[in-house]
C-alpha cells in the first residue's frame, strides 16, 4: 500500500519551467530554455546548468520573481490528484530543482504537505545570480527521498514518485511506483507507469 508520494514541480505539478518564465522577463527566455532542455535530457550536469542559468538572471528585480512565482500555470489535475492521494492517507511532498518562491506559494494552493527546493539569493531587491538550497545536484532528490522514508518509516515499495526529467532519476531509484509524466526518454526507461497526456489525474487510474 502506498504511503508516500513525491512529485517534481516544474513540468509536472506546474506546466512549464519556472526559470524559463523568469528568463522571459529579461528577454533571454530562449537562451535559458535551451540550457534547461540539455539538463533535463541528461546531457548537461544539473548543478552546472543550474548555476549557469541562475547566473543569467542576475539583476532581475525580486518583486518580479515573486509576481511570476505567484502566477504560474499549474498542471491539469494537479490539485485533484494531490487531494485524492491525501484522502487515501498518503503524505504528498514536492521536490524541485527549481525554487522555493514558486513551490512555497503553490503548497497552499495545490495542497501538498511539504516542499524541498532551492533559494534564489537576492540583495537590495535584486537577484545576485547566486543560488543555494536542498536540490542543487543530480543526486539531491534521491538523497532527500531516502531521508524522508527513514523519518516517516516508509519503504521504497510504499513510495510513488512522479517526474519528467533526468534530475528525477535519483529518486526513481528509491520508489516502487515510478511515474514518467510527459517525460524525457531517459526517465521513461526507468518508469513503470508512463503518462504522455498533460493530466495528472491519469495517475489515479494506474495505482
Amino acid at each position: 500500500m502506498l504511503k508516500l508520494a513525491v512529485f517534481d514541480f516544474d513540468s509536472t505539478l506546474m506546466d512549464g519551467e519556472t526559470i524559463d518564465f523568469f528568463a522571459d522577463e529579461l528577454g533571454i527566455g530562449e537562451k535559458v530554455a535551451a540550457i534547461t532542455q540539455e539538463a533535463m535530457s541528461g546531457r548537461l550536469d544539473f548543478f552546472e546548468s543550474l548555476q549557469q542559468r541562475v547566473g543569467l538572471l542576475k539583476g532581475l528585480d525580486y518583486s518580479v520573481v515573486e509576481k511570476v512565482s505567484q502566477n504560474l500555470p499549474y498542471m491539469n489535475g494537479a490539485k485533484e490528484t494531490i487531494k485524492a492521494l491525501k484522502d487515501k492517507g498518503l503524505t504528498v511532498v514536492c521536490f524541485s530543482g527549481g525554487f522555493r518562491s514558486a513551490t512555497g506559494y503553490a503548497k497552499d494552493i495545490l495542497g501538498f504537505d511539504a516542499d524541498f527546493a532551492n533559494i534564489l539569493h537576492e540583495k537590495d531587491g535584486k537577484l545576485t545570480g547566486l543560488v543555494g538550497g536542498d536540490m542543487m545536484f543530480f543526486s539531491s532528490k534521491g538523497d532527500m527521498i531516502q531521508r524522508l522514508q527513514k523519518i516517516l518509516g516508509v519503504s521504497s515499495e510504499e513510495t510513488l514518485v512522479c517526474g519528467d526529467g533526468a534530475n528525477d532519476l535519483s529518486m526513481f531509484a528509491h520508489a516502487g511506483t515510478r511515474v514518467a509524466f510527459c517525460a524525457r526518454e531517459i526517465l521513461q526507461k526507468e518508469a513503470n507507469i508512463i503518462i504522455n497526456e498533460k493530466d495528472l489525474r491519469l495517475i489515479l487510474l494506474e495505482i
